[in-house]
């Protein structure tokens, strides 16, 4: 015998909030996880990490580097000689230590003639060639290679009867030349070789910032008439501002800066000892890490100085081209 009689449906569960809603209860208030107190201090457990490396390996030794710069400490003995602002009286004072500086200008010329060729490069590449994938690669794959091996490849390359000497003698220039053996003509082939190098550098960030310009001013441009000439001027340069203004700035620290290339292909002979060469060579072969550590300090002052007016001649003003 069949039972007929329907089961009633289960009776749904009244939620709690509503219970006492019903009930003329207040509801009480529901927590989550913004209202949380670790959510505060959460971003900054996330930097603890990378603050406490900058710290240790950053502001520490800049720290113990302004403290060695006044005294007479040799790097190796336990005793540090409190001597004031004796060592930055030397530096200035002491032509042989303040004749560095006047090195950097080759640099800083040769900074220039790698950004102009890089912003060169960067704006025809950026419209549809062929091939310019392929030119890419080849101006910046310089700047993939290591620093000792390049100024080994260049130390065969301007030595008396060497690949440059070779290539001359092609179109009628005979005789070996020293070009490593003359101060000017040391020096100039150095900064040659930092063109060779870091163009490349220069050209991905000029190139990566040209590309990002939205194609529809090219196309608007294009409908105009406006040469290629006129695309760059108003379209390009302003578009790149900040980017030039960032190259601008390593151009100069890093003209001032140098070090592997001369250290490796000249070790600082003939004149072309520079700041960062004079500074390791006060350290670490006559032990005056004193004296080295004042000359660091300055190369740190000169480039801030330099850093601060070219942000006050040259301001990250918004470039709006819509």
């Amino acid at each position: 015998m069949t039972d007929t009689t329907s089961t009633a449906p289960p009776t749904p569960q009244t939620p709690p909030a509503a219970a006492r809603r019903r009930a003329g209860r207040p509801a009480g208030p529901t927590r989550s996880w913004r209202d949380h107190p670790l959510r505060r201090i959460t971003p900054w457990l996330f930097l603890l990490a990378p603050l406490a490396l900058l710290v240790t390996f950053t502001y520490v030794p800049v720290g113990n580097m302004i403290y060695y710069s006044f005294t007479d400490w040799d790097g190796v003995s336990p005793d540090r000689n409190f001597t004031g602002v004796d060592n930055y009286t030397q530096l200035f004072t002491r032509p042989e230590l303040f004749r560095v500086f006047f090195v950097s200008f080759y640099y800083l010329a040769a900074s220039a003639v790698q950004i102009v060729i890089a912003l060169y490069f960067a704006t025809v590449l950026s419209f549809d060639l062929r091939f310019r994938n392929f030119f890419k690669g080849i101006l910046f794959f310089p700047y993939l290679i290591n620093g000792v091996a390049i100024g080994f490849v260049f130390l065969y390359f301007f030595q008396d009867g060497g690949t440059l000497d070779s290539i001359l003698s092609w179109f009628g220039v005979g005789g070996d030349h020293a070009w490593l053996g003359d101060p000017e003509s040391a020096n100039t082939s150095l900064a040659g070789v930092s063109v060779w190098r870091f163009t490349g550098l220069n050209f991905v960030l000029f190139l990566g910032a040209i590309q990002s310009i939205p194609a529809e001013l090219y196309e608007a441009a294009q409908l105009d008439g406006a040469t290629r000439w006129q695309q760059f001027r108003h379209i390009i340069a302003p578009s790149i501002r900040p980017v030039l203004s960032l190259s601008v700035i390593l151009a100069i620290s890093g003209s001032l800066a140098v070090f592997e290339i001369p250290y490796i292909m000249t070790g600082g002979a003939t004149d072309t000892s520079t700041f960062v060469i004079q500074t390791v060579k006060l350290a670490f072969q006559f032990n005056k890490t004193g004296l080295a550590s004042a000359c660091a300090v300055v190369l740190l002052l000169i480039i801030l100085l330099v850093t601060w007016i070219q942000r006050r001649l040259v301001p990250d003003d918004k470039v709006d081209l819509v």
